[in-house]
């Protein structure tokens, strides 16, 4: 909430730009000078600003497709570069989250067997499968927009508002026992998570127009519904790995409804 005295809103704005950074330094590889490693409590603090972050990650990976466009690069591979980008920027902190959570979900028998799958460092068939259907469903969405200007847009909307399901998902879904980042980071509060979905609504109608938004919103919020099943019925809650699928799944939804 901004404060109403007027003395004030020099320190809650410099509170507010502390976790706009801390929230790229989470989702990015991005060097800061002089900056400590984010733990759950600053990423519990910063939660609210993650669509921005994607905003800069977009942005970054929106300057590689310019350029591979204007190198005369036709679009597949202009779109590959581009989401090759995007996994050098995030350092792959979704996919790895994608890959383990496909592994844990369909290797393990018991709650425990899929925990124990998903914090393996190796990465199974399932797992591999999955990360090649999430980079071919993206690099395609973008190749067939072929319009540098809509994959701006696209990138945007897709990066923003898959990361404002995150914060969204964690208030409804619990974390799940252990010692991970999430599970420091908590259940974020009513008044993050709500800022985070206006971000990435906002966000989406910039980006798209309203009806693509609204839809692109409704399935999100299936995604999410479908994720928190799964996620409850699999294991009793969310973690990271978790969280990184979601993200993948979101991206990959408002991505194809760009191309309508």
């Amino acid at each position: 909430m901004i404060p109403r005295a007027s003395e004030e809103w020099k320190p809650w704005l410099a509170a507010r730009l502390d976790e706009i950074k801390t929230s790229i330094l989470f989702s990015t590889r991005l060097p800061f000078a002089g900056v400590a490693p984010v733990e759950g409590g600053d990423l519990a603090r910063a939660i609210w600003a993650l669509p921005l972050a994607g905003v800069v990650i977009a942005v970054i990976a929106a300057a590689v497709y310019a350029l591979a466009h204007r190198a005369g690069l036709p679009p597949w591979p202009a779109a590959a570069l581009t989401v090759a980008a995007t996994l050098a920027v995030t350092g792959c902190l979704h996919e790895a989250g994608l890959a383990d959570t496909v592994d844990g979900f369909g290797g393990g028998k018991t709650r425990e067997q899929k925990l124990a799958i998903m914090r393996e460092p190796r990465i199974g068939t399932y797992g591999v499968c999955a990360l090649a259907l999430s980079i071919l469903l993206r690099t395609g969405a973008l190749a067939e927009l072929a319009d540098t200007r809509w994959v701006v847009y696209a990138l945007i909307a897709a990066h923003a508002a898959a990361r404002a399901t995150l914060p969204v998902f964690m208030f409804f879904m619990p974390p799940a026992p252990g010692d991970g980042l999430s599970y420091q980071a908590g259940r974020p509060a009513r008044e993050q998570a709500a800022t985070a979905a206006v971000l990435g609504i906002v966000i989406l109608v910039g980006c798209l127009g309203f009806t693509p938004a609204l839809l692109a919103s409704i399935l999100l919020v299936a995604v999410i519904a479908l994720m928190a099943r799964s996620t409850f019925v699999q294991i009793g809650g969310q973690t990271g790995d978790v969280l990184g699928a979601l993200e993948q799944a979101s991206e990959i939804v408002v991505l194809l409804v760009a191309l309508r």
